[in-house]
């Protein structure tokens, strides 16, 4: 089984849409690391040395490699991560292994019974 690595960097208000989007696709699941930081080509604003820009979320998605760019896809959609600026980043990187995935096998196995 090919898997792939989803990662999203967004703003936190944005992280529901992400998953509802990822889940359409057919991501499982997620892992969600709250309160990041990121910073573009131009630093963020600060006022007295304190930075305004609001909190960011990274979700990780493991997901199968058939369903990858269709879920990275929907992710961009549903951020506007093309159209707005600063909506944060989306890529995915190949995974060479995972443990861990007994209780999501079935679906996963499903999913790629579908595929083919």
């Amino acid at each position: 089984m090919r898997l792939k690595l989803i990662v999203a960097l967004v703003s936190d208000d944005k992280t529901d849409v992400v998953m509802d989007a990822a889940r359409a696709g057919g991501a499982t699941g997620a892992t969600i690391i709250s309160s990041v930081r990121g910073e573009g080509l131009r630093p963020g604003t600060t006022f007295f040395g304190l930075r305004l820009e609001g909190m960011r979320d990274m979700l990780l998605f493991l997901v199968l490699e058939t369903r990858a760019r269709d879920i990275l896809e929907r992710i961009q959609d549903a951020a506007r991560l093309d159209t707005e600026h600063g909506a944060g980043i989306a890529f995915q990187l190949d995974i060479e292994d995972a443990v861990g995935l007994v209780t999501q096998l079935p679906t996963i196995q499903e999913e790629l019974e579908h595929d083919l």
